[in-house]
This record gives structure tokens, sequence and C-alpha cells, in this order.
């Protein structure tokens, strides 16, 4: 009997979908199936207000003043920024390009509870960064995903010798991922994330940079290492041999233990965007060090080209996963929100390099970092180059608002929603643990 025919692929989602139009798109958002019945219920999980066609917002967020002294902790919210939207509420405010997608309708932290202090202890932010106060991390939540994520990474990977362990405790990667994740239900939802973030980073340490990384060999490591991620399938002669070898170094370990619990929480696409995504930020790494390699300083546009790859896409974009819900393949595959996304990734890189910037200098060899590579290339002084480099972190923080309270407006599909507000939530939280972590980072002395 012959094998019937299969019809040509076509997208699971009404056409309209692909356009972004006006249409009411209640039927796709049955797509967005709730996941959490996999790990239980948490009576502590927050819950998410639907998103409305029409967004209102709340106060603005803030933006210290480059020339303000320093502030001793995070500085009140409602302080105006220029170019604010006045008041106003629903679509037609949204639709003037509102600085702040993580206001009222799309934050997952309700804006009439305002964010608690920072102790001065705690860091401060930079000087004329934009970016949003947060709330303290919930310090169960923080306690029992540090609790377990060293169990994870002494018992089950065999992650890190004896005297690395004050570095891995100063990290607090717990609090780190509790305060990106508010609307994860349970505790295992935000191990998802958390095993994935300390297997990044040993790869990044072990691979690349401060515990014996090194450019020359990188891109047969990192490839190897992509197989715990993205299974080798070949014939079953060599097959033993692959499967040893991720057990053959730490970050290979923790790449496979991670995986395999995310795989086993999140839908195919989930898993298949995530190595996507791992991929890209390989990518980066091999640019990096190809630049290492030939004691070259890029120029800026290039540097911020590696950014967008060798970032920290790959954490903002599981937010559905660990939000315990799915955003259908379909919907995250548009151009409008693959622009959001990269947006809110290379904002929270300049971040990084920004708050790592003194900790850069006093290592060894030259580190690039934004800062560093505008100082090289356009002949500014160091501290007018961290400054553009500030500047351009916030005009990226800018478009990114501005073009995710467009696609909210333009797709009103409950699950974009939740999605945006997850991205966004993450970039706030990104912000508030490198501001606080003062165990890694100090601020250089430019203010």
């Amino acid at each position: 009997m012959p094998v019937p025919e299969l019809p040509p692929p076509r997208s699971s989602l009404p056409e309209a979908v692909t356009r972004f139009g006006a249409t009411a798109l209640g039927a796709v958002a049955a797509r967005a199936h709730e996941t959490s019945g996999a790990f239980g219920t948490w009576s502590g999980a927050h819950t998410l207000p639907t998103l409305p066609a029409g967004l209102s917002f709340g106060p603005s967020p803030t933006a210290l003043s480059p020339t303000a002294p320093a502030a001793t902790g995070v500085p009140a919210t409602g302080v105006p920024v220029p170019g604010t939207p006045g008041p106003g509420t629903g679509l037609e405010r949204l639709l003037r390009g509102p600085h702040g997608l993580g206001t009222a309708g799309l934050r997952l932290t309700p804006r009439e509870e305002p964010p608690e202090p920072v102790a001065a202890e705690k860091g401060r932010p930079i000087p004329g960064l934009y970016h949003h106060p947060v709330p303290e991390p919930d310090p169960g939540r923080v306690d029992e995903v540090s609790r377990r994520i060293k169990a994870w990474a002494l018992d089950e990977v065999s992650l890190y010798p004896e005297e690395w362990e004050e570095q891995f405790d100063g990290f607090s990667v717990g609090r780190y991922m509790v305060g990106c994740h508010p609307d994860a239900p349970t505790v295992d939802h935000l191990m998802l994330a958390t095993r994935l973030m300390v297997a990044e980073n040993a790869v990044d340490d072990c691979y690349c940079e401060d515990h014996g990384g090194s450019p020359i060999g990188l891109g047969e490591r990192l490839l190897l290492a992509h197989t715990a991620l993205d299974p080798l399938y070949t014939v079953r002669e060599y097959q033993p041999d692959w499967a040893a070898s991720l057990h053959a170094d730490a970050p290979r370990r923790a790449y496979r233990s991670a995986m395999d619990y995310f795989v086993r929480a999140a839908g195919p696409s989930q898993a298949d965007r995530l190595r996507h995504d791992m991929a890209r930020l390989h990518l980066g790494y091999l640019a990096e060090a190809a630049w290492a390699q030939q004691d070259q300083v890029p120029e800026v546009w290039e540097y911020l080209a590696m950014r967008q790859f060798n970032n920290f896409r790959p954490c903002p974009t599981i937010t559905d996963t660990v939000g315990g819900y799915e955003l259908p393949a379909d919907l995250h595959a548009q151009a409008d929100l693959q622009k959001v996304i990269a947006l809110a990734s290379n904002a929270t890189t300049i971040v990084n390099d920004l708050y790592s910037y003194t900790k850069e200098l006093d290592a060894p060899g030259r580190h690039l970092n934004l800062p560093v590579v505008i100082a090289e290339r356009e002949g500014l002084s160091d501290k007018d180059a961290y400054l553009k480099a500030v500047e351009i972190h916030n005009e990226l923080m800018h478009d990114f608002e501005t073009e995710a309270a467009a696609l909210a407006a333009a797709c009103p599909v409950p699950s974009v929603g939740r999605f945006l507000r997850g991205v966004a939530a993450w970039v706030d939280g990104n912000h508030h643990w490198h501001q606080s972590n003062t165990y890694r980072y100090s601020l250089p002395d430019f203010w």
C-alpha cells in the first residue's frame, strides 16, 4: 500500500498573526498552554495580570543624572525622564512610544508597591544609567535556590574544586535568578534557569577566561561541549565514545545535566530555541577569541555586532519555560519579536560591560569591553569612553521598550504579553544583580 503524501508544511497560526494585525487572536492564545502541572504549584506564586489591548502606564523608570553626586541606594521611583509621555492611559498612550516596558501593563511586579530601598553596602547604580529599580528578591526562595544549586554543582556534576568555593558563593546565582524570574511558579522552575546559568559560566570561565581559558583551540572545545546540548546522532560504534566525553570536564558535565533537566520541563520548540541561542553565544565567543589571538581591537560597530551574539540572550528567552507556559514557536520566530529580544539582550550585556569594567581592568591581559573599545577606536579618555557607553546602553534600552510596547499593541496575544513582561523583568533583575553584587563589581571613579 503506498504511503500517503504529506501535505506541505504551513503555519499553525492564523495568517493575521504573522502580520501582527489588529484582528482578535483569541484562538491563538489557546496554544500558549500552561505546563505548571509538571511541577505542581507553589502557594506564593505570582498572579499575572491579563494583558489588555490597551495598556496603562505607571511611574517613569529612573535615570540618574550623569553629574549627580554618588547615590547611596536605589533612587526613588517616579523621577521624570526627558521624553517620557505625559498623562494618559490605554492604547493611545502606548502608541506614543512610552519609555518603560516594565510599567503597569507589562510588569510582573506591581508598580503600586514601591521597590524596597537597597542598603549602601549593596552597591549603587551607575550615575546616568537608565534602569528600573526592583524589590529585593524573595529571601526564602533565594536561600532554597542557593542551597539546591550548590548541592547540584558539588554532588551531581563535580563543578569546581574546593579553592573556587568562595567565588561560587560570591556569584550569588540564587539571588540572581530569583530576581530575574519573579513569575516562576515554583523553585523547581527557578532551578531550570539557575543550572543553565551556572553551566554557561563554567564554560566561559574554564574554556574562555578566568580558570584556564584560552582562545587557542576554543572552537573545538565549544563544539564538543555544544553536543551536550544538541546531542550527536551517529553510528553505534562511536556513540559510546561521545557519551563518555560528556563527563570529561566540568563544563560538559554541567551542560549535559542542566540541559537534561530543561528538556524534561520544556516543550520541543522551547528546547530547540535554547539550542539555537546557545549556538549564537558560542559563535560570539569565537569572534572575541579571534581578536584576542590577533591582538586586535575591533571597530565599535564590530564589537557591538559580536555582543549581539556573545550576550545574555539564552537567559531571558527561556522566561516562558521558567514561568510554566509556552510562547508558540510561530510567534517567537516573528521578526518584530526577534528584534525586541535582541535589543533587550544587547542592553543587558552592556550593563555587564559597565559594571565589570574595573574588575576587567585589574585582571591580567587586555579584556575587551565597550568602554575600552570606544577609548581605543575613537581616541577618547577612559572617562569619556565610559560615559559614551552609558549613553549607548540607554539608547538600546529606550529602543527595546518602545519596540516591545508597539509589539504588545499590535499582537495582543496573552502569551506574547506575558513573554514581553518576562523579558523586561529579566532585564531589570539583571541590572539589580550587577548593581548590588559588590563581591564582584565596583564602579570606576569617574563622578
